[in-house]
């Protein structure tokens, strides 16, 4: 068994704020960071629109998933944090339509947090099967 462990980065999605990989891949495993809604085009942060966020943090992880030659299919486990439970509704329905509807969706939670990083109001991070 390979104990290789191997980081990700694509530029299709927003460059690490800290001492960290987009994405780690360990014996078939592919562990995404968490991704706040920046757009790797111009660096802004999307805040003013929960619909518009949760998009912009799924684009990010697919071009993750992309980079690491998997995509949302792979997708074992995910966390979701809001800075609002009252978000949950609109977040779960943009979450879900990501994902093939075949009743084999990842393993989830959801957690309300006082705060994320640069105030964003969502944040979710992905593990996948390589």
């Amino acid at each position: 068994m390979s104990t290789s462990k191997k980081s990700f980065y694509t530029e299709n999605a927003p460059a690490p704020i800290g001492p960290y990989s987009q994405a780690v891949a360990h014996n078939g495993i592919l562990f995404i960071s968490g991704q706040i809604a920046i757009n790797p085009e111009d660096g802004k942060l999307i805040i003013d629109d929960i619909e518009a966020e949760t998009h912009r943090v799924m684009l990010n992880l697919e071009a993750i998933l992309n980079a690491a030659g998997a995509s949302f299919d792979n997708v074992i486990k995910a966390c979701i944090f809001l800075k609002d439970m009252d978000d949950f509704a609109v977040v779960n329905r943009i979450y879900g339509g990501y994902l093939k509807e075949d009743g084999h969706y990842p393993a989830r939670e959801t957690v309300q947090v006082v705060r994320l990083p640069k105030d964003a109001n969502i944040e979710i991070s992905m593990i996948a099967a390589l």
